[in-house]
């Protein structure tokens, strides 16, 4: 059976991450991305039909409430315990610009 891969390739793959690999970097990455491309394969040869997709191997169920629209707060009550407004606002110090923060 041939390699899935050759040096060639893996040195393209190299020149596209910006990596200079060694002789002996070429030829171990070589032969892992050819044993990784082999198991793929084999996870490609499988028989899933009558396999339903799913998201996560285990069930999952939400623990969060459901999502349900009721009324907010009035602008009255989120300024209730500001220790500045400017009304209908929340006052604060400036943070940006000249001389106004970090």
């Amino acid at each position: 059976m041939t390699s899935p891969i050759n040096p060639q390739q893996v040195q393209h793959i190299a020149l596209l991450g910006r990596l200079e690999l060694t002789e002996q970097e070429l030829a171990r990455f070589t032969a892992d991305l050819a044993r990784v491309l082999e198991y793929f394969d084999s996870i490609a040869r499988l028989d899933v039909e009558g396999v339903e997709p799913m998201a996560h191997a285990l069930e999952r169920t939400s623990v969060l409430r459901e999502d349900r629209e009721q009324p907010g707060m009035s602008v009255e009550q989120a300024l209730a315990n500001a220790p500045q407004r400017d009304e209908p606002f929340f006052k604060v110090i400036k943070v940006l610009g000249e001389g106004g923060g970090a």
